[in-house]
């Protein structure tokens, strides 16, 4: 998939920006918390409609909605769903969304644990990403990935701070990444730049990055020393 250079457009001068998050387990539902006290307008949906999350709206201040309208007029779109799910989402999901929208993929693949045997990453090589992209129909930011739930509420802190801690970002679309980049800054994280869709392997489960909760060069230390060898554990 190439990637195509955009300027993102955004809601309102003064920055706020429409978020759409498809899923709403512990990251979806802590990224639409961390989204909403930074000012952000959050849209969020799961499998079993927007009746089911009407505690989570009050908290937040996010609008629930159906995953067919989660992407709608979204400078943002968050899909953090079962990676087995990811092909079962609406046609058309993201046709509304705004021009130049970053979709940004949390997934991983756990052939056993729960996605079952899926022969385009095990057998042609494909990361989990680029397949998330290929089922989409647009290409993908991928962060969040190896970060624990409970540290997006609980890590974040003020730039500059030496015990920030540092995602890694990986993404096709340079524009895209940047916006990620800069909504990482405002809910409290430092980003390294980790590449592309294709080299997203350095953060796939059982890399030396997944699950560090550390700084930008510890990160950038742990990305180098990701073997392209997968474990056991990402077989089916």
């Amino acid at each position: 998939m190439k990637a195509v250079a955009r300027t993102p457009t955004h809601s309102s001068k003064d920055g706020t920006m429409k978020i759409g998050i498809i899923g709403a387990g512990n990251i979806g539902g802590n990224l639409a918390r961390r989204f909403t006290a930074v000012g952000h307008e959050v849209a969020i949906a799961n499998s079993r409609g927007p009746q089911t999350l009407t505690a989570l709206a009050e908290e937040t201040g996010a609008t629930p909605v159906t995953t067919a309208e989660a992407a709608q007029g979204a400078q943002v779109v968050v899909v953090t769903v079962p990676l087995k799910a990811v092909p079962d989402l609406p046609e058309g999901l993201l046709d509304g969304a705004a021009e130049g929208f970053a979709l940004i993929d949390t997934n991983n693949y756990y052939p056993q644990q729960r996605d079952g045997r899926i022969a385009a990453i095990e057998d042609e090589g494909r990361t989990e990403s680029r397949w998330v992209a290929e089922q989409l129909g647009h290409t993908v930011v991928k962060v969040f990935n190896g970060t624990y739930a409970q540290d997006i509420i609980d890590k974040p802190r003020p730039k500059g701070d030496p015990d920030r801690v540092a995602l890694p970002v990986a993404g096709d679309d340079e524009a895209a990444k940047a916006l990620v980049r800069s909504l990482l800054d405002e809910i409290g994280f430092d980003s390294v730049d980790a590449g592309s869709i294709d080299e997203s392997w350095r953060q796939q489960p059982d890399t030396p990055v997944y699950g560090l909760a550390a700084g930008a060069d510890k990160v950038t230390e742990a990305l180098a020393a990701a073997s392209p060898e997968r474990p056991a554990s990402f077989k089916g």
